[in-house]
């Protein structure tokens, strides 16, 4: 099992200070951030993809761009690139860019996103919502295999015959599918053989079960060798010296995201009782000291019939960039050799 981490590069008060730290700032330390990931051993770092005010991450690729030039050995990835508010051709001709400048460490990670703005915002109705991702899914795959494309669709304007330059590095270029709790897309993923980056972020991990299952049945019904179909989860998690440490550290800013997001979506507002509870031995949240996270990471692992891949999402607006550095250097020189031992 391989760790990481991601971030949605949010904007950030600072806890002690209440300091609001401008984007300039934050793009400094979240570069900081990466490069220490590197350092401490881990195996990727991914940027999100939102269009909101309280994220700097609306252009990936550029993060990623930096990052591996400041980087020599760990692996970059989208997460997600939001491929239904895209066109396939950039999104490809990007990250094939972002591989050639990593030497070959570049990972597409395509998803339709949890937040709606980038429809609106480029065009597009969410009426299509579905419709645009299997289309422009199946551009980017056709993209990936030649560089000289024949393809029409409605959502986009026909491809006849033109090349799609540069081609990527790795060949062929690693194209993962993230998924929520859809049946569908499980399925869909599993047919096409393409490795599934699961976000987990509520419940129980291990009612992701009978879901990753169907995307391995499907993936196996459609030929696919079963070592291709990876299975990577994407969880909210932090690592401290204590687990009592990581609750206090992370809970402020957890709640001012969600207490954000629970008035737009008409939910009731989380309580400490909510987040300590899914930070449990079960719950969705990887928390706690090095020990405590890395039993749970093989534990769900286990129940899960194998996870190649876990990324923690450390993004928070009230987290302060010494305690994010050092929840990093945790998990890349405390968590990774005990999981490594274990599985």
């Amino acid at each position: 099992m391989h760790l990481g981490v991601d971030s949605f590069v949010a904007a950030v008060t600072d806890p002690t200070t209440g300091r609001r730290i401008g984007p300039e700032e934050r793009m400094a330390h979240l570069l900081e951030e990466i490069a220490l990931a590197d350092e401490a051993g881990l195996y990727s770092f991914g940027i999100g993809e939102h269009h909101r005010s309280e994220y700097y991450d609306s252009a990936p690729p550029v993060i990623l761009g930096a990052a591996a030039a400041r980087t020599s050995r760990i692996r970059l990835n989208s997460a997600v690139s939001v491929l239904s508010a895209a066109d396939p051709v950039r999104v490809y001709q990007q990250f094939a860019t972002l591989d050639l400048i990593s030497g070959g460490r570049i990972d597409l990670v395509v998803g339709r996103g949890s937040f709606t703005e980038a429809f609106p915002l480029f065009g597009l109705s969410l009426a299509d919502y579905d419709e645009l991702f299997e289309e422009k899914l199946d551009l980017l795959l056709r993209i990936r295999e030649s560089e000289h494309v024949t393809w029409s669709g409605r959502h986009r304007p026909a491809l006849t015959g033109q090349g799609v330059y540069p081609r990527a590095l790795q060949d062929p270029l690693p194209i993962w599918v993230g998924v929520g709790g859809t049946p569908e897309s499980f399925a869909r993923a599993g047919l096409l053989g393409l490795p599934l980056m699961v976000a987990i972020i509520g419940g129980e991990p291990r009612q992701f079960g009978p879901l990753i299952d169907l995307y391995r049945r499907a993936g196996a019904h459609a030929g696919h060798d079963p070592q291709a179909l990876k299975v990577g989860l994407h969880v909210f998690g932090f690592v401290a010296e204590s687990t009592q440490a990581a609750a206090d550290t992370v809970y402020p800013g957890w709640h001012e995201m969600f207490a954000k997001v629970s008035r737009e979506r008409g939910f009731a507002p989380p309580s400490r009782a909510q987040f300590d509870a899914t930070s449990g031995p079960d719950g969705a949240f990887f928390m706690g000291d090095p020990e405590t996270v890395a039993e749970k990471l093989v534990r769900i692992s286990a129940q899960l019939g194998g996870v190649h891949r876990v990324s923690l999402q450390m993004t928070n607006p009230r987290l302060a960039h010494a305690d994010l550095l050092r929840g990093i250097e945790l998990l890349g020189t405390e968590v990774a050799p005990r999981v490594a031992a274990e599985v």
